[in-house]
């Protein structure tokens, strides 16, 4: 997964990057429009993991890894309907979804921009750039298409491309009234038809609001499906990540009794965002390696065979499957199946979380 820590300049998007990968990147320098990408990879610790770990003794343990990259040169229009462009449209179409951090703390070191703090605002300032930026698009790809239908250039595909044009008709729709693309009940086929597009408003957005130390919580109800929103407080979870990369425990652990953290950011973003974008983990094990992966709620058998590799699900089979519970609770995969809880499942299984899977398969 790959997820982009957005903001307009100033909101603290380092800051909250250096608190979700343990990383020491400046902050406070606002690149001012100026497009620029840092990229971490993180693990996502998971208990399961590590107690599968020590009951397979692998030579090798493998935790799900996210990508942050902390995305810079986004800024608000300085004339009406501007378009994002360049290298860093193309960046953006890339992510999974979007960590949407939102200034909302004061501080006479780095006043405002804008002269005066108005979280709101600057949120709804960025979703209108998206908002246009995809209007654009299928505004562009809609012409294209309609001028394809009156001359006869679909003549071989005309039905395909009369179901593209509705479906674009209706997303200009949705846009036009300054509703984003994720909020509309899209089927898979029309998604992977759209995929190419890079539509930012179809990524799902995590709104984070940058809030100060001693400041109270933003109240404020996502309106839009795929859309989750938290508080961080940014500075002091940036100092609490470093504490944990140091392995100063004794430090972390007084430092977040001292200020009710209950967890650390990257704990917490990591599960709001597989919440968010529909995510779940299944495990391999064996003597060579215990594994995590990651996997779209919903997915069958087969689907997570081809996560592990192409081959698994060419030459699939059957996948042996027991859930992570019966498998600790028994201790171990012979236990497993004579306890009758190690099941066979075929291609159409639908995968749940904490299964732990062995595929069999011939190529």
């Amino acid at each position: 997964m790959k997820l982009g820590v957005i903001g307009l300049p100033g909101a603290g998007k380092t800051t909250i990057f250096n608190a979700l990968t343990q990383g020491n990147a400046p902050t406070g320098q606002s690149m001012g429009g100026r497009f620029e990408v840092l990229t971490a990879v993180v693990d996502v610790k998971d208990e399961r993991v590590d107690a599968l770990s020590a009951m397979f003794k692998p030579k090798k343990t493998t935790y799900a890894r996210i990508t942050y990259t902390d995305v810079g040169g986004l800024k608000k229009s300085e004339q009406k309907g501007s378009a994002i462009s360049g290298p860093l449209l193309n960046h953006l179409a890339g992510l999974d979804g979007l960590a949407h951090v939102v200034r909302a703390f004061e501080s006479n070191t780095y006043p405002h921009p804008d002269g005066a703090v108005d979280a709101l605002r600057d949120l709804e300032a960025l979703d209108i750039e998206f908002l246009l930026n995809d209007l654009f698009t299928v505004e562009k790809r809609m012409e294209k298409l309609q001028e394809g239908l009156a001359r006869g250039a679909f003549k071989d595909n005309k039905a395909a491309a009369q179901a593209e044009l509705a479906l674009f008709e209706q997303i200009q729709e949705a846009l036009s009234g300054e509703r984003p693309l994720r909020d509309l009940s899209l089927s898979d086929d029309q998604l992977k038809s759209l995929r190419g597009f890079g539509l930012l408003t179809l990524k799902p957005q995590l709104i984070v609001f940058n809030i100060g130390d001693d400041q109270a919580k933003i109240e404020y109800e996502a309106r839009y499906g795929q859309t989750a929103v938290t508080n961080l407080r940014g500075k002091l979870e940036m100092e609490l990540a470093q504490l944990s990369a140091e392995g100063d425990i004794e430090s972390l652990e007084m430092f977040m009794a001292e200020y009710g953290v209950a967890e650390l950011s990257l704990d917490k973003i990591i599960r709001l965002s597989y919440d968010l974008m529909g995510l779940q983990s299944f495990f391999t094990v064996g003597e060579d390696e215990v594994r995590a992966w990651t996997l779209k709620r919903g997915a069958t058998a087969v689907q997570a065979a081809g996560t592990i590799h192409t081959d698994l699900a060419k030459g699939f089979i059957r996948a042996e499957t027991v859930q992570y519970d019966d498998l600790v609770a028994v201790g171990g995969l012979s236990q497993a199946r004579s306890a009758g809880k190690l099941r066979q499942e075929g291609k159409t299984y639908l995968v749940q979380d904490g299964d732990v899977i062995n595929v069999k398969f011939n190529v």
